[in-house]
């Protein structure tokens, strides 16, 4: 399945990016599909721009799904990029963790590399500040402690913070190889066949006309149906 454009203009595109993406090249990248590449299609000023990241504003990880900002302007870049680092820019994630979890509450820890593996992150002294909200939205007892469907409302925007914070309060997300423990993990991916995480929604305002503009992406049909299977 390739990335699908669900808004553009002039300054901007919304994209929704499947799971199994990488969002930008890299020499270790082989033989696997990256946003970056296929971005090269559309004849945007920003598009050879290695400076400004091609235009791609922010990233989300391989195995995530959802919907994504990319600029076509280098004004577009800029003030995007400064409504991401002022915190103006609202996300909404939707994943499926392990355990019940409270009704709402507030994770804020702070995050960096872990020493001993640097591809890695975790809840180190020094880290960076991290900030994230979240709301239950339904609980299914199933197996091995049953399994909670959360709204994630991430307030800074680190590498892995919401699979970070989920395992630092003891609700990893489902089938998180990194995070999860590998145990975990693998029996995960017998029922679930990738890491249960999705970008359902962005509200930003838009670069040039000052609208306040909300984008959602439903669930992908994969996840759709581990949750229609779980009891």
């Amino acid at each position: 399945m390739d990335p699908k454009i669900i808004f553009e203009d002039d300054s901007i595109f919304v994209i929704e990016k499947p799971s199994g993406w990488i969002v930008n090249e890299a020499s270790t990248v082989k033989n696997q599909p990256v946003l970056q590449t296929w971005l090269k299609k559309f004849n945007y000023p920003l598009v050879d721009n290695i400076e400004l990241r091609h235009g791609i504003v922010h990233r989300l990880d391989k195995e995530t799904s959802g919907v994504m900002l990319v600029a076509k302007l280098k004004d577009a870049f800029i003030n995007l990029q400064k409504q991401f680092h002022d915190r103006l820019i609202q996300k909404t994630y939707i994943a499926l963790v392990h355990g019940p979890i409270d009704t709402e509450g507030e994770i804020t820890a702070p995050i960096g590399r872990l020493p001993w593996r640097r591809d890695r992150f975790g809840i180190v002294a020094g880290g960076r500040s991290s900030q994230t909200k979240y709301k239950l939205i339904k609980f299914y007892k199933g197996d091995r402690g049953g399994y909670s469907l959360v709204e994630f409302y991430p307030k800074t925007g680190r590498t892995h913070q919401i699979r970070v914070h989920a395992k630092y309060i003891g609700h990893a997300v489902v089938a998180d190889e990194f995070y999860a423990g590998r145990k975990t993990a693998r029996n995960d991916r017998k029922w679930c066949p990738r890491l249960f995480l999705h970008a359902a929604s962005i509200t930003f305002t838009h670069p040039k006309d000052g609208k306040k503009l909300t984008f959602n992406s439903d669930l992908p049909v994969e996840l759709k149906e581990v949750v229609a299977n779980l009891t």
